[in-house]
């Protein structure tokens, strides 16, 4: 049949790009199809306002795996990551601010104005954090042994202990591999209870562990979602690096396009899959929404797992427990995003004039954990916050050329905000929820209401309608500890093949799981491709 491929990729995301460019380096013959205008999914720069480009939905690329950069020779396709002489930068609406950079050691100062104890006990908590962060990336970049199939010594065997222990990169003793069984079902404040006092502390630090999922720090299980966000980074100062892409995380996209074509794939936008197409039972190929046929070896869906398995497949081609299953799954989405384009620099009251350093890494809106605890309240109600958590970037401090001379663009992730609302609509509720965001942080920037030229909201359903996440969720799924490792994207399917054989499944919804990683698609080509081999 005509227009025949190796492997057809649907979903022109990051690890849909990741998944081709692996694909073609190693010889096969691969085509992606992209539904949107261009590709990228969630690291997409695209223009707000004439002139103005923002980062749309995601604005960091911290997690991305340095050995697929290496692999796909992204930086030989202009990919970089944007020097940050601060990591973090939290004011409180007082005036004060902690502002913490990469090394530790130039944080205690800072920390100590604070609290003396916790300024002791930072350097000890950087390094557990390190170590135990690192051992997670190293059992996370393995597959999960098959349930269904698990022997004795598997687990083990996968999480690298037994003979592997002495050679493990972390080097964890005994000791502590059980004291990191300990905690990864606790809860952010559990965990922060034995480090730290001060409320400021404890959110510059822990924040990132409930980002984008509909728990609070309350919640069991986010101490884990901490250490995922630090996979991979052991120098940084206790919490994920800014990972803000020089040119905005379109150039992320670029760079990903360019190497795998490059390669020798081919990619398409504009083009959306109807189904799956079968015979016998086993997938060859795909139908497009015009109708039209394309043949191949083998098909990767790297959309969410709720439109994989419901969309592309007739869920008449699978088992009922398989069915139930994949409509158990958590989605939840919890965030918006707001984009500004602005006429000048927002001014801090908690910075002097014209200070830009503290803001060219990532800006926390969050004073303390219990805060974020009371914004997770409102969700669990079907309200959104109206004293948010926000995490803010400002790309244009990197890359001038995203703006007018002289102005700027801000991009806001906001949390929470649930997708599924009580008694109310999120159509009615879009300007509510911007205005929310914009008085928030008028507590902090004085001059903010007065520089915004034009604003974007976008809520968790103009996620799942423009970028189709499922329920807005930015992880193709909650990353919650029930939906992890061997449980992703369903109990006994974590090795990235589906119960159709030919079907392959890639995206954030499977191990290891969401964020910008590129990780389930490095590792669904892996396994694709030695199935290619076998015949």
């Amino acid at each position: 049949m005509p227009n025949a491929y190796d492997v057809i990729v649907v979903g022109g995301g990051h690890n849909g790009l990741v998944a081709a460019g692996y694909l073609a380096r190693a010889g096969a013959s691969v085509l992606v199809l992209e539904q949107r205008p261009t590709a990228g999914g969630l690291a997409v720069t695209e223009e707000l306002y004439p002139g103005f480009w923002v980062d749309t939905v995601l604005h960091s690329a911290s997690t991305l795996r340095p050995g697929i950069i290496r692999d796909l020779f992204l930086k030989m396709h202009a990919f970089a990551f944007a020097p940050a002489g601060t990591q973090l930068f939290t004011p409180l609406p007082d005036g004060r601010q902690l502002t913490l950079v990469a090394n530790p050691a130039g944080n205690l100062d800072t920390i100590r104005t604070f609290s003396a104890n916790d300024a002791t006990r930072y350097p000890d908590y950087c390094d557990t954090i390190a170590r135990y962060a690192t051992f997670i990336e190293a059992a996370l970049s393995r597959i999960p042994p098959n349930l269904s199939q698990l022997g004795s010594g598997d687990l083990f065997t996968w999480l690298g202990l037994g003979k592997a222990l002495p050679n493990l990169g972390p080097g964890l003793g005994i000791g502590e591999i059980y004291g990191l069984l300990r905690i990864l079902p606790m809860s952010l404040v559990e965990w922060f209870d034995e480090w730290f006092e001060h409320g400021l502390v404890r959110a510059a630090l822990g924040a990132p562990g409930v980002l984008a999922i509909q728990q609070g720090p309350r919640s069991g299980g986010t101490a884990f979602g901490l250490l995922y966000q630090l996979m991979g980074q052991p120098t940084t100062a206790g919490r994920p690096q800014p990972g803000i892409v020089r040119g905005g995380i379109g150039q992320l996209t670029a760079a990903l396009v360019a190497a795998a074509r490059q390669f020798g794939a081919e990619i398409r936008t504009n083009t959306p899959v109807a189904h799956l197409r079968l015979a016998n039972g086993q997938a060859n190929g795909v139908v497009l929404a015009n109708g039209d046929e394309l043949a191949a070896r083998a098909v990767l869906s790297t959309t969410n797992p709720r439109h994989t398995f419901t969309q592309l497949v007739d869920p008449f081609e699978l088992d009922p427990s398989f069915n139930r299953a994949v409509s158990n799954i958590k989605f939840r989405g919890a965030v918006a995003k707001v984009n500004l384009a602005l006429d000048t620099l927002p001014q801090f009251a908690a910075l002097p004039a014209g200070e830009t350093t503290p803001l060219q890494g990532r800006i926390q809106i969050a004073p303390g954990l219990m805060n974020i605890e009371r914004a997770y309240d409102a969700a669990k109600y079907g309200q959104f916050s109206t004293r948010p958590y926000l995490e803010i970037v400002i790309p244009t401090l990197h890359a001038p050329h995203l703006a007018p001379a002289g102005k700027h663009t801000m991009s806001i992730l906001v949390q929470y905000a649930p997708y599924n609302l009580r008694n109310t609509t999120w159509e009615q509720q879009r300007e509510p929820l911007g205005d929310t965001v914009i008085n928030t942080l008028a507590e902090y920037i004085p001059n903010l209401r007065d520089i915004i030229l034009h604003r974007q909201v976008l809520t968790p359903l103009d996620l799942e309608q423009q970028y189709g996440l499922a329920e807005g969720s930015l992880y193709h799924g909650e990353m919650t500890l029930d939906q992890l490792l061997f449980m992703r994207p369903v109990p006994g399917w974590a090795q990235y093949r589906t119960p159709i054989p030919g079907l392959y499944f890639g995206g954030s919804g499977a191990h290891p799981g969401g964020g910008i990683t590129g990780e389930p698609g490095r590792m669904a080509a892996r396994e694709l491709l030695h199935d290619l081999k076998q015949g």
